[in-house]
């Protein structure tokens, strides 16, 4: 028998078989390798927005006179703003429409933000008279260059820890 034989008796090719496989089979991507210097990029990228968002929030918390607690809720809501933000630039540069590059912001940025922030505002925080030092103080400019430093450095494990599992800034591999 050759192969019109087989298909002729119910049997399937080999080329038959890949061919329907293939047209039913959703496409998945496979999560990227999670290597430190991927995950350094994925924290470098989190800290550009976050950074961004950080400095303006402390710099018109500080000229407004605020106290602390207000200042740290402007920088957290900055931070996410423009972290989203440059990550849906990308994304849409790829051609995904608005929704589509917002959830991917979302599920690629949110946990990677929120780590970077709070480490980074507990130590502005915690460094004695740096929020209320003004933004002509050494202190204060130290203190936020410090903390942004620290979170970049221990938020990467954790960008390396969700890359691994297909999570955090792999989801944005795919648009690059």
């Amino acid at each position: 028998m050759d192969h019109h034989d087989h298909a002729a008796h119910g049997h399937v090719t080999d080329e038959a078989a890949r061919s329907a496989a293939t047209e039913h089979t959703p496409h998945v991507h496979a999560a990227p390798a999670a290597t430190w210097r991927m995950a350094a990029s994925a924290t470098l990228h989190c800290l550009t927005g976050c950074a961004i968002g950080e400095v303006l929030g402390m710099v018109i918390g500080t000229a407004l006179g605020w106290a602390a607690g207000p200042t740290v809720v402007l920088s957290v809501a900055l931070a996410f703003v423009f972290g989203y933000a440059l990550t849906m630039r990308s994304v849409l540069r790829a051609g995904v429409g608005f929704r589509q590059a917002l959830k991917v912001a979302l599920a690629a940025d949110t946990v990677s933000i929120a780590v970077m922030e709070l480490i980074d505002n507990a130590i502005m925080v915690g460094v004695p008279g740096a929020m209320d030092s003004g933004l002509n103080s050494w202190l204060f400019w130290a203190a936020l260059a410090f903390s942004l430093l620290i979170a970049f450095v221990l938020t990467v494990p954790v960008n390396r820890w969700l890359i691994s599992r297909g999570k955090g800034h792999a989801v944005v591999h795919q648009y690059h």
